[in-house]
């Protein structure tokens, strides 16, 4: 950081990702600040200056500001990181410590210590406060530490998994014509070693990723798994809507001899699409070809991952699918898992925030097999249906993948 970046720091003030610091701050209050950067996306600390950005300075050596906040850092969060330090001195002589923390903080949640214990702090704003349950829940998941496709489900058994829908994946998905539906040790054990059910204290339960695949009464015991979906009129979101359907259910199709008995809930979504996109028409010398308004290749590709990847951590919210007179947008709830960037999506990075989700949809081949269905499919299939780029973009609490049109299309039909 140059004396210029540290300028235009103070004159914008406080954010999510800068803090404002005396060096006479305790301890324990600068190892919060710290985690709770370290929990967000990175970003720094500014010793010696005060809450309303007036720069102060350091009130100790700068070797000594140094070894301070090492000693912090070493002492009082865990696990232990090293901040990268700088100094800078402005024109008046006043000397400003700058504590730079990553923003790919590979080890969350980070901790700092409170008494005997150890507290993860969270970054809201401005503030640094403790986190909740869930947000600590949330942190384990994008460090890769914890499943929660792996929870049990409490009050469900295995009697609330879809048994037609099963015996269709082990049967006609997979091949294995010994479905051991009539031995319930050995149906057991095959759903344990599948990671669909759980068992604790002699007692089985669904986990939620064998209820978002397989289940029964989805909406009672994990109302957020649906896609709500919604047509407009124009180009921005109104009450005034074209369609709109709650789409609910269990994310595999029931098949049969003859096709889809159930479709599940990315072929009812692609069909809300169908109905409310057109087709585009155009003459190629004496034969007339059709195109839809986005491939169908596209939409399953980005729905399937919003579905697959989303973070059903988080309660109250359906993936949203969205779709306007000029693009279509696809809001999965949750931040992309740790160390994925949009970048890495774009050149062909993997990455599986629910790996038993992704494993079962890439049986039904819903999920590329190679894993880079974003760089082989979605990007070029939209650059040869319009010319357009797909954009993805990254917020606190969700993903979205936006769609355009491209130049001219013709409008749905009432």
């Amino acid at each position: 950081m140059n004396r210029s970046q540290l300028l235009e720091l103070l004159l914008n003030g406080e954010n999510s990702g800068l803090e404002f610091k005396r060096d006479d701050i305790q301890p324990r209050r600068l190892a919060g600040e710290v985690v709770a950067l370290l929990n967000l996306e990175g970003g720094h600390i500014l010793l010696g200056v005060e809450d309303d950005a007036t720069a102060s300075g350091l009130t100790r050596e700068v070797k000594e500001a140094e070894e301070w906040v090492m000693q912090v850092a070493r002492d009082h969060v865990q696990p232990v990181v090293i901040p990268y330090w700088e100094t800078i001195e402005l024109d008046d002589g006043v000397i400003i410590g700058v504590i730079s923390l990553p923003a790919d903080a590979p080890d969350k949640p980070y901790k700092v210590k409170s008494g005997s214990s150890w507290v993860t702090k969270v970054r809201v704003g401005t503030t640094t406060r403790d986190a909740s349950r869930e947000e600590e829940e949330r942190l384990y998941q994008q460090s890769g530490r914890l499943r929660y496709g792996l929870k049990p489900v409490l009050g469900t058994t295995l009697h609330d998994l879809d048994l037609r829908r099963l015996r269709d994946y082990f049967v006609r998905v997979r091949g294995e014509h010994n479905f051991p539906i009539d031995d319930a040790d050995q149906f057991e054990r095959l759903l344990l070693n599948l990671e669909l059910v759980t068992t604790s204290a002699g007692y089985t339960s669904a986990t939620v990723d064998g209820l978002l695949l397989f289940g029964e009464n989805l909406d009672r015991f994990l109302p957020q798994s649906g896609v709500r979906a919604i047509c407009y009129y124009g180009t921005e979101p109104d009450y005034a809507v074209r369609a709109e359907e709650d789409i609910k259910g269990p994310l595999t199709p029931l098949g049969g001899r003859g096709g889809l008995i159930e479709p599940g809930i990315v072929d009812r979504t692609w069909d809300f699409v169908q109905r409310n996109t057109t087709s585009i028409a155009r003459l190629e010398g004496a034969q007339r070809h059709e195109r839809r308004e986005y491939p169908e290749e596209v939409l399953r590709e980005v729905l399937v991952n919003a579905l697959v990847h989303r973070d059903y951590s988080i309660a109250g919210t359906d993936v949203m699918l969205s779709i306007f007179s000029d693009r279509l947008e696809i809001q999965s709830p949750g931040r992309l898992p740790n160390t994925v960037t949009v970048e890495g999506m774009r050149s062909g990075m993997r990455y599986a925030r629910n790996q038993t989700l992704v494993n079962v949809m890439r049986d039904y081949g819903y999920v590329d097999a190679r894993g880079m269905g974003i760089r082989n499919k979605v990007i070029p299939l939209m650059h040869d249906n319009n010319g357009t780029d797909p954009e993805f973009i990254e917020e606190e609490n969700r993903f979205t993948v936006r769609l355009r049109k491209g130049a001219t299309h013709a409008q749905p039909g009432p």
